[in-house]
């Protein structure tokens, strides 16, 4: 296979993904059932970044965790790099883990609380044998500088760090194996208003330097639309409208796409919204 071919190729593709949950309620025989992701057909390309927006409920957050492999699909087909991974092997899991990261909403949850910075940075380069002892402590002061924090927090807990110096730990561990993607699911809902600009700037910066694919999750479609290539807007499980930001946000064409961007103000700062 060719380079060009090769990035042509999605990094993930959904091909009609569907996802049913079973609830406690209903009878035995006749449980009720819920469809959480309903035919979603969706394309990450390599370097590209994908906006998936609406309400909670709406199925965005089950269908980024069909993309890392949190959740199997009822139906449909999931493909990595060209390969079906819809039931996907614990090889294949590993390989996608060192090539598509995450980002959780909440970066206190998301880190282990009784690590230093400095551990919990090297431990995927150990888990995955990433280069020699010297190399990993090189990573480590490098994934620092570049999410900007300073060399002292690598020997700190991350209670000892404001919220967003913590969600920047949250990225640079993201960032250790150099991955080609990272899912930030709700990266910037937990923060400050005041932090969450600065977040955001550092993805895009990061995205830019790197060359990054990303899928960013959010209920803000303002938010969304700053950092996004594509933007897909879901409603009871389904892609109501997936089209290029600028078009989405300028010219949208489903009612419920119209409904959020007259209910959710900037929560950006307006000279921030308005360069986007």
């Amino acid at each position: 296979m060719s380079e060009q071919t090769k990035s042509a190729e999605p990094i993930i593709f959904l091909d009609d993904v569907h996802v049913t949950f079973t609830t406690r309620t209903g009878s035995i025989f006749h449980p009720n059932k819920v469809h959480a992701v309903q035919g979603v057909t969706l394309k990450l390309m390599p370097g590209k970044t994908i906006g998936i927006v609406g309400e909670s409920g709406c199925g965005k957050s089950t269908t980024a965790n069909v993309m890392i492999g949190l959740q199997a699909p009822t139906s449909g087909k999931v493909f990595f790099k060209g390969v079906d991974v819809t039931k996907r092997t614990a090889e294949e899991r590993r390989q996608i883990g060192r090539v598509v990261s995450v980002v959780f909403q909440n970066p206190s949850t998301a880190l282990n609380p009784r690590m230093i910075v400095h551990d919990q940075l090297i431990d995927p380069l150990r888990v995955h044998k990433v280069g020699t002892p010297e190399e990993q402590e090189e990573r480590v002061s490098e994934l620092l500088e570049l999410t900007g924090l300073p060399p002292s927090a690598a020997q700190v807990l991350p209670g000892q760090l404001s919220g967003g110096q913590r969600q920047r730990v949250a990225i640079a561990r993201a960032l250790s194996l150099q991955p080609d993607a990272i899912i930030a699911d709700e990266p910037t809902s937990a923060l400050d208003v005041s932090v969450r600009a600065q977040i955001l700037n550092l993805l895009t910066d990061l995205k830019r330097e790197l060359g990054l694919a990303m899928v960013f999750i959010s209920h803000d479609i303002q938010t969304v639309r700053y950092v996004s290539d594509e933007i897909c807007v879901m409603n009871g499980g389904k892609i109501v409208e997936h089209g290029e930001a600028k078009q989405v946000f300028n010219e949208p064409r489903d009612p419920y796409t119209r409904m959020l961007l007259g209910a959710a103000p900037s929560l950006l700062h307006p000279k921030l919204g308005a360069s986007a």
